[in-house]
């Protein structure tokens, strides 16, 4: 298949956001990435097919400007499918939690 080498060693960052279950759509994932709200090592991009890599960091908003939170989110690994929220965690570490006191 031609797009077997993508997912060795980068993956689209649409994919990949399409996997972590950040959107229930691929397209949706492109679109959000496309309204310029993403950022990848601190560099903001508006193209749906960056190559994302492992240890990439995100830094993105969801939601609307009045309830909206920004999340950062470290790249551990690559999806391979789209599968259950639990799984999905395993891609990414949340950088933008607080730490407990």
């Amino acid at each position: 298949m031609a797009g077997d080498g993508e997912d060795r060693d980068w993956q689209r960052l649409d994919k990949w956001l399409w996997c972590a279950r950040v959107a229930k759509s691929r397209a949706a994932c492109a679109r959000i990435v496309e309204a310029g709200t993403v950022r990848v090592n601190r560099q903001p991009t508006d193209k749906p097919h960056y190559r994302l890599r492992p240890g990439d960091v995100l830094t993105f908003a969801l939601g609307s400007p009045e309830r909206g939170v920004v999340r950062i989110w470290k790249v551990l690994a690559l999806g391979d499918r789209r599968g259950p929220a639990s799984e999905a965690r395993t891609l990414f570490e949340d950088l933008s939690a607080a730490p407990e006191a």
